[in-house]
């Protein structure tokens, strides 16, 4: 026990800060009560008026635990960990769940150690799952393999909370020996299995919660949530840029599950966080389609530090950790001030002061690609009968389509006959096999008049290029590969506008408002010269057309992979 602790606790000496005339909410006897906070060595005193170094007036607000997300990729959001912790902080997120998926899947161990230590002295509380599943499924062309005896080594680290998102399902149900050995060494590490599940049910959501997987945050259902919480499944509501399942789940909540859900964001872009907040946009939205205000403060705290075993946190009492947020009203829940650990980090929306960035070293020039043939995306379609990605509005979900094309005399699907289709295409670019996978993608999602590539390619990140114009994809594709990485739009063999993402790939070392500014440009410039269809996000739409573990048709580096038959499928529907 520390002395100087027990000594403030007790009045000896003053504690470092007391918070007066604020309603304290209680998620843990469900009330709001007006009154004082004191803290010191960054943990929480009491709620009595002792003599403080200083003091801060609430003016009459609401202060409220710090909000913590159970499950994102701090990837996702294109910033170095210390940009995220400078970009989420002063929304009131305290302590993230990070699964680092998708630098793990470029750069195997030396991803994960980066996201660790350059997370580690953060004000920002990161509790790092370990990426289950690099590959996510043995049919992917990632930049590493992990297998159980690479990460075992890392479940000792206080910093670890668990096994990140078990997406290969059919691995455990078939029972894959490196699957369930990953499994049992994290229960025996006494830690939390994630889970990542779509559609899953019956028999097989049985073996899935009964071999110790905890949570899902993929479901999209209300029967889909009620099926996990009778199994002693956490549920996470998601509410990320591309996913938004939070309003099509809070139907289900009950007075008797609310307890088993919590909230993530999963993939959220900076422009996003920005514009609408991170889990305290969770935790609005909530409020605003009637969720009792204790309620969805406690899925975004209580509930979440239960779920994964973080005892110090997730409510306002004596012992535990003075992460805090200052909110002005239990509406707009606008954040007026943040205390991470007992540190005031952020005051009306903006950091107090910079976080140091750890240098990313060898995740540097990750893009290595093989000679390409002349025409590298090139689909023939004898039949003249094609299988066709098809998008769905805001869902990362997509359709088997069956299309008639029309073709050239030796089967060559010709764009310039199809007006509206797309041709889509994923290049491996960690290891230059030369693998390329080619499809056509409905015309809904429209990118009319050059290409888009990106590096970001949920999940092993390799290259995806979409266009309508072969050329055009072909020098998006050389420029991505100058620039080390990122996302680049091209139209006439000229750049219309472009992101550098040199870490991986994946991120910036910049800030969040100046990612969001170059992101802002690259979306105006989707919408105002490529016509892409509102429904869906230029680049996290086209990202996940990569990721073959959510259904149902989607494109890897080999090629056309039907989610159903869990197979590989030709272009050709006749095939």
């Amino acid at each position: 026990m520390n002395r100087d602790f027990w000594a403030m606790a007790t009045g000896r000496i003053p504690a470092d800060v007391r918070i007066d005339n604020v309603r304290v909410m209680d998620v843990f006897g469900g009330t709001v009560r007006e009154g004082c906070v004191c803290f010191g060595q960054g943990r929480i005193l009491g709620f009595s008026r002792l003599e403080a170094r200083e003091v801060v007036d609430g003016g009459g607000r609401y202060l409220l635990p710090g909000f913590i997300d159970g499950h994102v990729h701090i990837e996702s959001s294109m910033l170095c960990p210390a940009r995220f912790a400078e970009l989420v902080l002063p929304f009131g997120t305290t302590t993230v769940m990070a699964d680092p998926h998708e630098i793990a899947n470029v750069k195997g161990m030396a991803g994960l150690r980066y996201m660790l230590e350059a997370s580690r002295e953060l004000p920002l509380d990161v509790h790092v799952m370990l990426s289950s599943c690099v590959p996510a499924l043995p049919v992917e062309d990632a930049g590493a393999v992990l297998g159980a005896d690479d990460i075992a080594p890392l479940l000792s680290d206080e910093k670890v909370g668990g096994l990140a998102e078990m997406m290969n399902v059919p691995g455990l149900l078939s029972g894959d020996d490196d699957v369930l050995e990953k499994l049992e060494r994290t229960l025996a590490a006494g830690k939390v299995i994630d889970g990542h599940a779509p559609l899953l049910s019956g028999a097989e959501l049985d073996v899935y919660a009964a071999l110790g997987v905890r949570t899902d945050h993929e479901c999209t259902t209300v029967e889909e949530l009620q099926a996990r919480v009778s199994r002693g499944m956490y549920v996470l509501l998601r509410e990320g840029s591309a996913s938004r399942d939070l309003l099509k789940l809070l139907p289900g909540l009950t007075p008797e599950n609310q307890r088993r859900c919590l909230f993530c964001t999963d993939d959220r872009q900076p422009a996003d966080i920005l514009r609408r907040g991170h889990i305290v946009n969770n935790v609005r939205m909530a409020v605003a389609a009637g969720v009792d205000p204790v309620s969805a403060v406690r899925m975004a705290t209580l509930n979440a530090a239960e779920c994964y075993g973080l005892r110090d946190r997730g409510g306002i009492a004596p012992g535990l950790r003075a992460d805090l947020v200052l909110v002005e009203d239990l509406e707009s829940f606008r954040v007026l001030s943040c205390w991470a650990g007992g540190e005031l980090v952020a005051k009306e929306g903006r950091m107090l002061r910079s976080l140091p960035q750890r240098n990313p070293g060898e995740l540097y020039r990750s893009v290595v690609l093989a000679p390409l043939p002349e025409r590298p995306f090139s689909v023939r379609v004898p039949s003249g009968r094609a299988r066709i990605i098809g998008l769905l509005p805001h869902s990362l979900i997509t359709e088997c389509l069956v299309r008639p094309v029309q073709t050239t005399a030796d089967g060559e699907v010709e764009l310039s006959l199809n007006p509206g289709l797309v041709k889509i295409a994923v290049l491996e670019r960690h290891h230059a096999t030369g693998k390329i996978g080619v499809g056509l993608m409905e015309g809904r999602y429209g990118l009319r008049g050059g290409a888009i590539a990106t590096t970001i390619a949920h999940d092993s990140h390799n290259i995806v290029v979409a266009g309508d114009d072969e050329e055009d994809m072909l020098f998006a594709v050389r420029e991505l590969e100058r620039m080390e990485g990122g996302i680049v739009m091209v139209s006439g063999k000229k750049v219309l506008s472009s992101l550098s993402l040199p870490v991986g790939g994946l991120m910036s070392e910049n800030s969040a408002e100046e990612v969001a500014g170059r992101l802002k440009k690259l979306l105006e410039v989707a919408s105002s010269h490529y016509h892409i269809w509102e429904g869906a996000d230029a680049f996290m739409t086209l990202s996940f057309m990569a990721l073959p573990v959510i259904p149902r048709l989607k494109i890897t580096a080999r090629g056309l992979f039907d989610t159903d038959t869990f197979s590989f499928v030709d272009v050709d529907a006749e095939r």
